[in-house]
């Protein structure tokens, strides 16, 4: 016997009817991207592997450890997409999308993959709802995209959530606050492995999961203790639109993303309920990546939430996301003229903005009518060959059992009217 396939590890499938959840969660983040003017962008699922190696970071665990990197058969080094902010800049810089209106604003909904170890709210491939606005350094506009996110977190229904805010400095301040931050890891007792990271970007030893370094660096400088006057204006002008939005927030001057593109305003969405994997979602602003990646030098700023840390949110909160029915309408035919006659009734259903479906292999009554209780359809149309002479066909409500005849030539009309469209 042929041993079955299995899905990679670290790779969930969504299928229904729990991928009604899914896709609602899915629509809701983006939803309220397009309300705020933001056009949608498809990305590839792959690109060139020096674009994700300059644009994201050498010394970030995303680069060093965690890419689906290969060679393709011209010999170039390729690489699955691991997150969006790179592939956007690039798309921007190549179409020349930064020589018109500014800022650009755009949207995606995408799957990225990262090699990690699989565990609860972690995969290999993952989903994401993000956005980008590049090309106008404005607090405001950082205050909007946090404010987009957070709206997409409450239209699911969402309350067990925070936002966690801080400001990680810029070049007018950064280098300073980089030398202090060096001085002070030199003196720690570091492994060789984390020392090397302390040398090629410090702020990615604050960020580290382990117990015992989180404890030697507890008395570490903080950025945000360290801004510079012009980057302290922004931080407090972004905190002053957030209340102008009603957008609720806590600082978390330790806070550090997983990506080195990141200036200024970082933020990220936490829910407690999802144990050690509490992000659902963050962002912030990455000024120099454009020109680090080859075009001008425009700021930006962008946020990924989680689709599938959102959906595991929801069920922790028991909210009920998404409709599980296949279909409003569900025919069941009795015979074989029934079965042409449905068929055909199908397409100017649907047309009609009607979710339709029928009993298909020659089902009897008994079996058909468990199909429509099954689809989870309101009414059932029930023809036979008495109903075809008569011209009409029955309209079963499938809750209360209510039965009524109505006029095959009709039916679209009927039927929406049953339906309150």
């Amino acid at each position: 016997m042929t041993t079955p396939f299995a899905a990679p590890k670290g790779v969930p499938d969504y299928f229904p009817p729990n991928s009604a959840a899914f896709t609602a969660v899915r629509s809701a983040l983006l939803g309220a991207t397009a309300r705020a003017g933001y056009g949608y962008i498809e990305l590839p699922v792959f690109e060139d592997t020096a674009l994700f190696a300059r644009g994201v970071g050498e010394s970030t665990d995303v680069v060093s450890k965690e890419m689906y990197t290969f060679t393709d058969r011209g010999g170039r080094s390729i690489t699955l997409r691991p997150e969006g902010t790179a592939g956007v800049m690039r798309a921007v810089i190549e179409h020349g999308l930064d020589r018109g209106q500014l800022p650009v604003k755009l949207a995606y909904a995408a799957q990225f993959f990262r090699a990690e170890q699989p565990q609860a709210g972690r995969y290999r491939q993952f989903h994401q709802v993000g956005v980008e606005a590049i090309g106008v350094d404005d607090p405001a506009l950082d205050a909007e995209v946090i404010a987009i996110a957070d709206e997409g977190f409450r239209a699911l229904g969402l309350t067990g959530y925070r936002l966690e805010l801080t400001s990680l400095g810029d070049a007018t301040c950064r280098p300073q606050y980089r030398e202090k931050l060096q001085a002070f890891l030199a003196k720690l007792p570091l492994d060789e492995d984390t020392r090397r990271r302390a040398e090629i970007n410090p702020l990615r030893v604050l960020d580290d999961k382990r117990p015992e370094v989180r404890e030697l660096v507890a008395e570490a400088p903080l950025m945000l203790d360290n801004l510079s006057p012009e980057t302290l204006e922004h931080y407090e002008r972004v905190k002053a639109h957030l209340g102008d939005l009603g957008v609720k927030y806590v600082e978390n001057p330790r806070m550090v993303r997983g990506l080195d593109y990141y200036t200024k305003t970082t933020f990220e969405f936490v829910h407690d309920g999802l144990g050690a994997q509490s992000g659902i979602g963050g962002g912030g602003r990455y000024d120099g990546l454009m020109a680090q990646l080859g075009g001008q030098e425009l700021s930006g700023v962008g946020f990924g939430l989680g689709v599938d840390r959102a959906l595991l949110a929801c069920q922790v909160e028991g909210l009920a996301v998404g409709d599980v029915t296949r279909c409003d309408v569900y025919g069941v035919p009795l015979g074989d003229a029934a079965r042409s006659r449905l068929v055909g009734i199908g397409a100017p259903l649907r047309a009609a903005g009607v979710r339709y479906d029928m009993a298909y292999g020659g089902k009897g009554l008994k079996g058909a009518m468990k199909g429509a209780d099954r689809s989870g359809a309101r009414f059932a149309l029930v023809l036979g060959e008495r109903d075809i002479e008569a011209g009409v066909v029955q309209l079963k409500e499938l809750a209360t059992g209510e039965q009524r005849e109505v006029p095959l030539d009709d039916v679209v009309t009927e039927v929406r009217g049953a339906l309150g469209r």
